[in-house]
């Protein structure tokens, strides 16, 4: 089945691995950039770009009424190239602004244009301490304090607000750290490693597959159990675009 999609967040380091499988399953895609300058790598990527701000209430709503689409994919950051440590202090405010003011105005115009599912990027690094691997079920961290606690904020609120928005059907996928094209590092890294192209494979999957609620996305590992996602959503971590 051929899905209009508005994808919040296309010249991300997911976003863009994620286009190319969208228009070769037949989607048509609106993709938001806030710079114009990055509207001509949308085009050659196969989006419709829109230039268009999260926290821009206004606009943000009549560009997915414009784009009319029945899925809406979160895939929203703001993060220093290569992760640089002495700018995550600021990127992790930011971060987590977007996860709650970002996508509460992103499910108000995704209701809005009659979407009918929501696919939203969080993090699985955010369990309470306890046996591992984690599954969907264990708790997050609420006792966090400082920057953890602050993310872990964002990642909350994105989640509830994600789950319990009516009528939108809600996803989160809990991507490990991502390594790969665009993200800084050719390397596996963090405990619970996620090549890029995996995690854009899974937002693609979760289209049409799976449940509403949590999917843990990232390789073998010891932090998080990747079971759910592998049954329900047919999730490979070892998936590759053909470009490498």
């Amino acid at each position: 089945m051929n899905h209009r999609i508005f994808l919040a967040g296309a010249t991300g380091a997911i976003g863009k691995r994620l286009i190319p499988l969208l228009r070769t399953a037949g989607h048509d895609i609106v993709g938001t950039t806030r710079f114009e300058a990055r509207t001509p790598t949308l085009r050659a990527l196969g989006a419709e770009p829109v230039v268009v701000d999260v926290f821009e209430v206004d606009a943000l709503r009549q560009a997915m009424i414009a784009a009319r689409p029945d899925i809406v994919i979160h895939q929203l950051t703001d993060l220093p190239p290569d992760l640089d440590p002495a700018k995550m202090a600021d990127a992790i405010e930011r971060n987590a602004r977007i996860r709650e003011e970002g996508t509460r105005n992103l499910i108000e115009a995704a209701i809005a244009a009659g979407a009918r599912r929501l696919i939203a990027q969080s993090i699985a690094w955010m369990y309470a301490p306890g046996p591992q691997p984690h599954d969907e079920i264990d708790p997050l961290d609420q006792t966090a304090k400082g920057p953890r606690g602050v993310t872990l904020a964002g990642v909350v609120s994105l989640e509830t607000q994600t789950l319990r928005s009516p009528p939108l059907d809600g996803i989160v996928l809990r991507y490990g750290q991502l390594y790969g094209p665009g993200t800084g590092s050719d390397k596996p890294r963090g405990q619970a490693p996620l090549h890029v192209d995996a995690a854009a494979h899974a937002a693609f999957l979760a289209i049409d597959r799976g449940r509403p609620g949590f999917y843990n996305i990232a390789e073998p590992n010891d932090l998080i159990a990747t079971g759910k996602a592998h049954r329900e959503l047919g999730f490979d971590a070892s998936f590759r675009l053909p470009n490498g």
